[in-house]
């Protein structure tokens, strides 16, 4: 029986992130992937031009239909949107421990704008965070979820310790936004028994890096498919995205696209 992988979150209509990401992504790894639609985006690599909520019961009915009838061995959570929607994917994952969640908490851009309501971000915390095996956020998503500010690897392995303590699930804190001293590309795991970086040499003047945080989370839902562990999946994936920036290139007009191998 081949090995199911989920994403659950938005698309884009460029292809270059969220669910088109995903499953690109999900073939590389010669996985079946299976989708729950949250939001659909009118985008390309430099805008989003609109946004449409999907509403939950759809969602609810999206995850059914997949839950009842795939195998699914591992998941990924995206850009879930609002609280209704990220309640109603606690609600269908509680009691499936058997698969394995990737929550992309995606909170802030990398731009700083905040992408969830305070609402929302306190429905995440409290249902969908203890529910995960791995949680994956940005330096500034990292500094909501610990409530303190990352400024150096001492406060940054700080702040994934707090995150681990409070939800009980492991972290890998994304040091892509270039701390002082911290090398891009750097991304720190923390499982509760100890802190290990994952660093790959940086790739000059890629052609695309649009959509990278998408396919790291399927990325890593893929290997834990695939059955490995922790570290072997983090060391796994990050070979995988590096790999898709390295091999980036334009689709259009000043426009590109991650290379995916598979």
């Amino acid at each position: 029986m081949k090995h199911c992988v989920l994403t659950v979150a938005g698309s884009d209509s460029g292809g270059n992130a969220g669910i088109q990401a995903d499953l690109r992504m999900f073939h590389a790894y010669k996985l079946h992937g299976c989708t729950v639609f949250t939001a659909l985006t009118a985008q390309n690599p430099n805008e989003v031009r609109a946004i449409h909520d999907v509403p939950a019961d759809f969602v609810a009915a999206q995850l059914d239909a997949v839950l009842d009838v795939y195998s699914i061995r591992a998941l990924k959570t995206g850009m879930l949107f609002s609280a209704p929607v990220i309640q109603t994917v606690a609600n269908r994952l509680k009691g499936r421990p058997g698969i394995a969640k990737v929550i992309d908490p995606v909170m802030v851009a990398t731009s700083g704008a905040r992408l969830l309501k305070p609402d929302a971000v306190t429905v995440l915390k409290n249902e969908l965070l203890p529910l995960a095996t791995l949680v994956t956020p940005n330096i500034p998503e990292a500094e909501l979820l610990a409530k303190t500010a990352i400024s150096d690897r001492a406060s940054l392995r700080d702040a994934a310790k707090r995150i681990f303590d409070e939800f009980g699930c492991a972290v890998l804190l994304k040091g892509g936004h270039a701390l002082g001293d911290l090398a891009l590309g750097e991304d720190t795991l923390y499982d509760g028994k100890g802190f290990r970086s994952f660093i790959l040499p940086p790739i000059q003047n890629p052609v695309s890096t649009h959509g990278t945080g998408c396919s790291l989370s399927a990325a890593l839902a893929a290997e834990l498919a695939l059955g490995r562990d922790l570290d072997a999946a983090v060391d796994g994936a990050k070979k995988a995205v590096h790999s898709a920036i390295k091999n980036s290139h334009l689709v259009g007009h000043n426009c590109g696209v991650l290379g995916f191998s598979g």
